[in-house]
């Protein structure tokens, strides 16, 4: 039976005095993926930002593992085992991509060297690129990099914002199956996606965001399954 490892229980965000998310409440498995979808501005990167204290709820709660870590500093919750990728800015380009994985591991006590050494050997593109600069690298082998970085510390849960964005096709589907692979060592994810079809394609469930609020809730299948989400957000 799997065991409940982030809760999301009522909560209202957002920016200054803009309410984004309005008695928002969700909840991630061990082990499994949940993928958040919606249109532009239903909120879905706001939540990551709340869960993962970029953002203060205003009400409402968030656990993780059993422990209230609302409003918890960024740097306490990755060492609590919690690990986000943004969308945006998630490598350092001046640097190696091993300098890169040592930045992602440099809250910890030791291993790192072990723990680098298995990620080379999940992700052969960036054993094959450990010297390369990372802005040299492409756009998928960067979201790679990003993946591999936040895992330097062995979370337990990875928030993942829009992994797909601003990719080529031909690409897209590489990059779904490293977020499978992410899962595939023991990580939960919380994932937000544009593209709705592919994300949830390797979800175990989802939820459909609107205004700030779960519209849907369900198994990833159901939901593909479903003539209002896909009228209403998938296009079809």
């Amino acid at each position: 039976m799997s065991e409940r490892v982030l809760d999301v229980d009522s909560v209202d965000s957002g920016y200054g005095d803009v309410q984004v998310l309005d008695d928002l409440s969700m909840r991630l498995d061990s082990e499994e993926i949940i993928c958040l979808i919606g249109p532009n501005g239903a909120g879905k990167s706001t939540v990551l930002k709340t869960v993962f204290g970029l953002l203060t709820p205003w009400t409402g709660s968030v656990t993780f593992r059993d422990e209230d870590i609302t409003g918890a500093e960024p740097a306490d919750l990755v060492r609590m085992g919690m690990g986000y990728v943004p969308q945006v800015e998630n490598v350092f380009g001046s640097m190696t991509v091993e300098e890169n994985l040592r930045m992602g591991g440099v809250s910890r006590e030791g291993g790192v060297d072990e723990t680098i050494d298995r990620l080379y050997d999940r992700f052969d593109i960036l054993d094959d690129k450990r010297s390369a600069k990372a802005r040299t690298l492409s756009g998928g082998q960067r979201q790679v990099l990003a993946f591999a970085r936040a895992l330097m510390t062995e979370p337990d849960v990875l928030l993942i914002d829009e992994p797909s964005a601003g990719l080529a096709p031909n690409i897209v589907e590489d990059v779904f199956e490293n977020v499978q692979t992410v899962n595939d060592l023991g990580t939960a994810i919380m994932m937000v996606e544009q593209n709705a079809v592919e994300g949830l394609g390797i979800a175990d469930r989802g939820y459909v965001l609107d205004q700030g609020t779960v519209r849907f809730e369900d198994d990833a299948d159901a939901l593909l399954d479903n003539p209002e989400v896909g009228q209403l957000y998938l296009g079809g």
